[in-house]
């Protein structure tokens, strides 16, 4: 059995780092395809109506497949573990295939989803097949879930640890003691083969293991600066979204999931056309505001950061298929960037904006989705700096505290409308 759960956890992590690596690239080039050429070049010289065009029919695309098949669409891993757990559902290769479909055509076409959610969905359908072939007992279903996960997480991070953390948080915390080194092989080697392939997040200004204390004082205001724009993101998507899609459409039910595709069609050309990188996953956005040292004017971030946080919850209403991780660092980022640009100009303080978007990324992200330890160890990989990693660990516990005030943040709502 030792023999089985080893081989089985090694191939897990080699055939999704390929698979997630072809997904990967896949979105590039039906991006390239579809905008004939860099997007961010080529959108300000393509047609209104075709801008307009691509998103919508991407979406009506989209939706058809969820037609086909509703297991498509973006779920946590809990869910999934728990419906197999239950024999509720069954992950084929047909529903991988689809969903690694929709998800391409939703990223490729500018929808703000994350490729984090359907890398884990993939791992972990990866691994459950997997489970099947080796006819592993039953009550290793979930664990191979985890480790499948965390493959996928690991993959398109290119990121290991970052990937185990994830999984653990998520779905195998139960599972830890007795099964972590099966979780670690297949992320260390999913890692290892999209590493070969794929670009990580990295910030280049890290200072190591020093600390530097006019960073403290800057920190504690950004707290409260922080818990205000999450106050706003959940405000639009738990109150605004959520009443237009009970209220207004209620009366239209069966025609719901073609009413929001309209919508969110319009709102992602909108978005395409007034600033592209308000639109796609928002990866770029996080690696340019990280290790950029030029100044970006402070009409820009809030520009973005308003667009990013409408075309986010439009493409979650729409049925996008995707995560929503690599979207909310995005916005992080941005606000953190948008913190240290006034912090500068306002009161001088001797700091860098790109340090405040690192702590911003993984704060936002940690406390929408509920993923605190997630969220400083995406810090610590991302940054070797301590004083990214110390304001990160401090910030996410008290900005979730304060969050929690007010809204009932649900791991289950994170990526589906409510």
């Amino acid at each position: 059995m030792l023999l089985k759960l080893l081989i089985a956890s090694i191939l897990t992590g080699i055939i999704s780092g390929f698979f997630i690596t072809f997904y990967e690239m896949l979105i590039t080039f039906l991006s390239y395809f579809i905008f004939m050429g860099d997007p961010f070049k080529t959108i300000p010289t393509l047609p209104v109506w075709y801008i307009y065009l691509v998103p919508t029919v991407a979406m009506f695309l989209v939706n058809y497949i969820i037609s086909k098949d509703v297991l498509v669409r973006e779920y946590g891993m809990t869910e999934i573990a728990e419906s197999i757990s239950q024999n509720e559902m069954i992950l084929t290769f047909k529903t991988l295939f689809l969903k690694i479909i929709a998800s391409a055509l939703s990223l490729a076409s500018g929808f703000a989803v994350g490729t984090e959610g359907p890398s884990a969905g993939i791992g972990a359908m990866i691994a459950f097949q997997i489970h099947k072939i080796f006819k592993l007992p039953v009550m290793l279903i979930k664990m191979m879930i985890s480790v499948g996960a965390s493959s996928g997480i690991a993959a398109i991070f290119v990121s290991p640890i970052t990937g185990m953390a994830f999984a653990v948080e998520n779905i195998a915390y139960q599972f830890i003691k007795q099964y972590i080194g099966y979780l670690i092989l297949a992320s260390v080697l999913s890692f290892s083969v999209a590493m070969y392939y794929l670009e990580a997040v990295f910030f280049q200004h890290s200072s190591g293991r020093t600390l530097n204390y006019d960073y403290v004082i800057p920190t504690i205001f950004f707290i409260p600066y922080l818990t205000a724009f999450i106050y706003f993101y959940l405000f639009f998507k738990k109150r605004l979204l959520h009443f237009i899609d009970l209220e207004i459409f209620k009366n239209f039910h069966q025609y719901r999931n073609y009413i929001f595709a309209l919508i969110g069609g319009g709102a992602i050309g909108t978005i395409l056309m007034i600033n592209p990188h308000a639109a796609f996953s928002g990866k770029f956005v996080v690696v340019h505001l990280i290790n950029d040292e030029k100044h970006i004017a402070l009409s820009l971030i809030f520009t973005v950061i308003i667009l990013r946080i409408i075309a986010t919850t439009i493409s979650i209403y729409a049925n996008a298929v995707g995560g929503i991780f690599l979207p909310l660092m995005s916005i992080g980022a941005l606000v953190g960037y948008g913190f240290g640009e006034l912090l500068i100009q306002i009161h001088h303080f001797n700091i860098e904006p790109f340090y405040f978007a690192a702590i911003g990324a993984a704060v936002f992200m940690g406390v929408i989705m509920k993923l605190p330890l997630t969220a400083v160890i995406l810090a610590l990989e991302t940054t070797f700096d301590y004083n990214v990693v110390v304001a990160t660990g401090i910030s996410v516990v008290l900005v979730s505290y304060l969050s929690n005030l007010y809204f009932d943040i649900r791991k289950k709502y994170v990526t589906e409308a409510e």
